[in-house]
């Protein structure tokens, strides 16, 4: 064996036989996370975690994001052979040991107590969101976003459907609309909407409680999908993409309106949100690994006038006819 080739397993022997790093790597694999949550995890004090954090920076196996003052680790999976059969051997052995089954409860409470910040925000908020959410000053993106899924008659999933304004909007189109929402009280507040309007097109509305990350429906079950204003307060918001693909048929379109990657901490104070904004090429990145095709991305300077809001993006992709698995 080349001499390289030997020096390359002595570094991959070094850096996965400490059983912290094959900890973090695997809670990694799973979930990106904070330095934060990962102490909270393993138990473990900042210093020790972000040792560990930097040693497999290093090597290659871990990758960061910054969004706003965080930062998010997460697996980054090895290119190389020795390194990628390494981490195979490493995750078998986990899979016997004791500390994985720990690790995952614990992972799920972080991750619960990360989705409840939302949940908690709009239980809070219920029928008043309308009101605060003018601010926004979006009616013109919702016009454009509608504009990319008629005029065929379609059966659209609006997903994070709030009070159900969306809802409604395209309903009065004669489309049929299953408004998802995870928040009780904006299911309320949209069922009250929805029983004073009139839809003289023919269009319904079905309301469904529901995670974005999972959403209550079935594989091809939709023709459309819409995330208007959402992926910011979720917390995987490139597995709502995921999800979202998965319940559209074949050649469906799927369209997401949001923020662009800003530094508005007001907008984290009042109102909740998860994450400031997205770059339009990560959320590109995004809809390509669900498996979509004819994927465009336009950006839109804010146009509202009383508060310095963000640009907004418009992403917009469709399901192959023939499907492909996402990548």
């Amino acid at each position: 064996m080349p001499k390289s080739s030997a020096e390359e397993l002595q570094r991959i022997f070094k850096t996965l036989s400490d059983i912290t790093r094959m900890r973090i790597l695997r809670l990694l694999s799973q979930e990106e996370l904070m330095v934060q949550e990962l102490m909270e995890i393993l138990g473990m004090a900042q210093s020790r975690v972000s040792r560990h954090l930097a040693i497999l920076r290093e090597a290659g196996l871990v990758s960061d994001r910054r969004d706003g003052t965080y930062v998010f680790y997460r697996f980054a999976a090895p290119q190389d052979d020795l390194w990628l059969h390494g981490w195979g051997l490493v995750e078998r052995g986990l899979d016997a040991d004791p500390t994985t089954g720990r690790d995952a409860v614990l992972l799920h409470r972080v991750i619960e107590n990360r989705n409840a910040q939302p949940r908690n925000f709009f239980d809070a908020i219920g029928p008043d969101w309308d009101a605060l959410r003018a601010v926004f000053n979006d009616a013109t993106l919702r016009a454009q976003a509608i504009s990319r899924l008629v005029p065929r008659r379609l059966r659209v999933a609006d997903v994070g459907t709030g009070t159900g304004i969306l809802a409604c909007e395209l309903a009065r189109l004669g489309l049929d609309v299953i408004g998802i929402d995870q928040s009780a009280r904006m299911l309320e507040a949209a069922r009250s909407k929805i029983e004073t309007e009139t839809f003289p097109l023919g269009g319904r509305v079905e309301l469904r409680r529901g995670e974005a990350e999972d959403i209550p429906l079935a594989d091809g079950e939709v023709d459309a999908a819409l995330a208007h204003m959402v992926l910011h307060y979720v917390t995987s918001p490139d597995r709502v993409i995921r999800e979202m693909a998965r319940v559209l048929r074949p050649g469906g379109t799927l369209v997401a309106v949001d923020f662009v990657s800003h530094d508005l901490k007001w907008m984290e104070q009042e109102l909740g949100v998860v994450w400031n904004g997205f770059a339009g090429e990560t959320v590109r990145g995004w809809f390509s690994s669900a498996g979509l095709e004819e994927i465009a991305v336009e950006e839109s300077e804010s146009l509202a006038k009383d508060r310095d809001l963000p640009a907004t993006l418009i992403a917009w992709g469709r399901v192959p006819e023939i499907p492909s698995s996402p990548r």
